[in-house]
């Protein structure tokens, strides 16, 4: 299937997240892309660019995580034929591909310290010199970054330029995961499911059923819009009665009676890891009798799931074993909702 370039929510915090990339696309200035994997950081650069004074200009884009570190500056700079074994021509690269429109470098934080300096001179200065070569060459390129790290806690661990993390940060879209995008689930999980529909020549669309809807919503998606997108086309994909309502829906596509077992992992394996200490057991609250330390103890651990669940209700009710209402009515009866 073709790569899909349309943005589907109606959530306030990704319609908040498209807006500021709408905003920054008419800036000539470098944009930084943050979010989850499969959260779409890939459309929010095409975005950037089409929407930009650039737009008739090419759009190039990077993987740094995809290449070798004795690669990567290549690939960005170019080089002279005989610079290094194999080079046995001249070759542009993506920094002079992308002259006069953009340069999307995905996966940002995984580039090398060298090509990180490097990196820096060619945003500052607006020139590039090719691997073999002693003569640079100006370009006029748009940078826009894109990954999934804390830049910031990077560079305090001295694995990313602060110099070059100011550079590039003069806009820095986060886009939001899919778990607090409140509806989106559902009408991305229906839009995917019409066009695989389509794909199938299926009569219509029958949409899903209410066991389905529940598996959907459930779930809290580590893999974003991307997981959700092969979920949903596997399952209408296997689905044999397109005249009823999907109502089976497989989570994890490796699901098997015959699905070989992990293997523990060996102590070999994890060479210098020392063992991690026990979790202190959690104090014991201080309280006159037994109603009392009931009502605290279980306060404690909504308090603590809701924190882990980063307040999102449904995913709490979930780690706790507790139907979504269920969860509502001890929230209210702790008065820890309005």
């Amino acid at each position: 299937m073709e790569r899909e370039t349309q943005f589907v929510g109606e959530s306030g915090a990704f319609l908040d997240a498209v807006e500021m990339a709408s905003r920054a696309a008419a800036l000539e200035r470098p944009v930084l892309v943050i979010g989850e994997r499969g959260t779409g950081k890939e459309l929010i650069a095409e975005r950037l660019h089409r929407l930009s004074q650039r737009w008739e200009g090419p759009l190039i884009t990077l993987n740094c995580a995809a290449l070798p570190e004795t690669l990567i500056e290549a690939e960005l700079f170019g080089h002279e034929a005989g610079a290094f074994t194999g080079a046995t021509r001249a070759r542009a690269g993506a920094f002079e591909e992308a002259d006069g429109g953009t340069l999307f470098l995905d996966e940002l934080a995984t580039l090398s310290q060298a090509a990180q300096e490097r990196l820096l001179r060619a945003v500052e200065y607006g020139e590039v010199t090719r691997i073999g070569s002693n003569s640079p060459l100006k370009v006029d390129v748009r940078i826009v970054g894109a990954t999934n790290e804390n830049l910031p806690s990077l560079v305090e661990r001295n694995r990313f330029r602060a110099d070059l993390l100011d550079r590039l940060s003069f806009e820095v879209v986060t886009l939001p995961p899919l778990r607090v995008r409140d509806g989106d689930i559902l009408v991305l999980a229906d839009y995917f499911g019409r066009r695989m529909a389509v794909e199938l020549d299926w009569p219509g669309w029958p949409g899903f059923g209410d066991e389905a809807v529940k598996i959907l919503i459930g779930h809290d998606w580590p893999g974003n819009v991307r997981e959700l997108r092969n979920v949903v086309e596997r399952s209408v994909y296997r689905w044999e009665r397109p005249d009823d309502p999907i109502d089976s829906i497989q989570l994890d596509p490796f699901e098997s009676p015959w699905r070989i077992p992990d293997e523990p992992p060996r102590a070999s394996e994890a060479p210098g890891e020392a063992p991690q200490p026990a979790a202190p057991a959690p104090a014991k609250p201080v309280v006159g009798d037994f109603k009392a330390a009931v009502e605290q103890y279980e306060k404690e651990i909504l308090e603590t799931a809701l924190e882990r669940a980063r307040y999102n209700q449904r995913q709490t009710a979930k780690a706790l074993g507790l139907t979504y209402d269920q969860l509502r009515h001890a929230l209210k009866r702790h008065d820890m909702i309005g």
